[in-house]
């Protein structure tokens, strides 16, 4: 049964994560013959971003809210299929008009600030259910931006998210960590659905000819949630255990940078700092690294830029956090140190085993790529659109 399958999306051919993937999934379905439109927020991104097909679109900012609905109206879905979206009046629209299988990418209507994290005394995963009780952590435990005002604009949308849980046909997340998230914040397992990213299709695999044993990559947004400050600290102390120097590419930019920078100085590291890569340039820094390291102190719901490195054969190391375990098994694909509590030293000592001798890399990196090979996007889009044909049965619902 092919389907009409309204998209809807805060923007649309940006280059972030979300967009990524949805230009892929669309793609995908549309070759397996369904009809594809979009709804988006925001106009398309001015810089050149991630290639969409050619669909339908219906423009909120350029059309307006009523014309915008009215023409998706008239393109006749069977579903939509909703992502980020931070204005809840249109999710609510949404909801009103078509069954609405919801991605949740992030911790949307579970978290006040949504970082799922305290960040004092220290930095580590918050694992209460969202509710009142959490205003009085949020300031203290500095889960989010240091305003009361902030404090309550946050709690009030992520009530209002909360509150559309029970009118979702459907609720998508990339992680067992995910579905048990949205379960214990009364999401009822029945309309949950564990639908695991695909390795994004790489450059090709990592380089034997290459001296690799001993660079380490980061690629990410350089924010305190990322833990950079604490991969610094653990590739200096990893060198030491090793007693050679290992090098660090942290690939990426954000507030944090200027901070890495300076603490990679003083601890006298090669490190390099690149900013964003491009694509090309992504896959060479991938290809050439020995370990991509994913020192995340937040709970990830995924962490998808370790299973780009696995489909090129090279292992992570990364805090126990999140869901991290959908593709790190640990010493199967990559090493895990303790998340309950992040430190630098636990991070160091799994770099140091995994840098220790050339056939535990090798062995790492040949489970990462076997873990990789099975993650594709054909198996992400089997059991997706099995979700979104069974939503499409509660059409009489709405």
């Amino acid at each position: 049964m092919t389907m009409r399958i309204l998209l809807a999306t805060e923007g649309i051919e940006e280059a972030g994560g979300v967009d990524t993937y949805l230009a892929s999934v669309a793609c995908g379905l549309v070759s397996r013959g369904h009809a594809i439109a979009v709804l988006h927020q925001n106009a398309p991104a001015r810089e050149a971003g991630v290639p969409w097909p050619s669909v339908d679109r219906f423009g909120l900012r350029e059309l307006g809210m009523g014309q915008a609905f009215s023409a998706a109206e008239a393109w006749r879905p069977d579903l939509c299929f909703s992502h980020n979206m931070s204005a809840l009046e249109i999710e609510k629209e949404l909801v009103e008009r078509w069954p609405v299988v919801k991605m949740m990418h992030g911790y949307l209507g579970t978290c006040v600030s949504g970082q799922k994290s305290f960040g004092f005394p220290r930095r580590e995963p918050c694992d209460r259910r969202f509710g009142a009780p959490c205003l009085a952590m949020y300031l203290p435990r500095r889960c989010g931006r240091r305003s009361p005002a902030v404090m309550m604009r946050e709690y009030k949308w992520a009530r209002a998210q909360r509150s559309l849980f029970g009118r979702y046909a459907a609720v998508v997340v990339a992680s067992e960590h995910m579905r048990r998230e949205f379960t214990r914040n009364g999401l009822p397992g029945s309309a949950l659905h564990v639908v695991p990213l695909f390795a994004p299709s790489s450059g090709g695999s990592a380089d034997p000819r290459l001296e690799r044993a001993d660079h380490i990559l980061f690629l990410g947004r350089m924010t305190p949630l990322k833990g950079g400050d604490l991969l610094i600290e653990a590739v200096a102390d990893a060198s030491r255990r090793l007693g050679r120097r290992l090098a660090l590419t942290m690939a990426g930019d954000g507030p944090e940078r200027e901070a890495w920078q300076a603490r990679a100085g003083r601890l006298g590291l090669a490190a390099a700092f690149p900013g964003w890569l491009e694509p090309a340039a992504r896959d060479k820094a991938i290809r050439q690294a020995s370990l991509l390291a994913v020192p995340s102190v937040w709970p990830e719901p995924f962490g998808l830029t370790g299973l780009e490195a696995a489909a090129c054969g090279v292992p992570a190391v990364a805090f126990d956090v999140g869901g991290i375990r959908e593709w790190l098994t640990d010493d199967e694909t990559g090493l895990l140190a303790r998340g309950d509590r992040p430190e630098a030293s636990a991070l160091a000592e799994v770099i140091a085993r995994a840098l220790s001798d050339a056939e535990t890399l090798a062995r790492l990196g040949e489970g990462a790529r076997r873990k990789a090979a099975g993650m594709t996007l054909a198996r992400h889009l089997d059991r997706l659109e099995s979700v979104l044909r069974q939503a499409v049965g509660t059409r009489h619902q709405h």
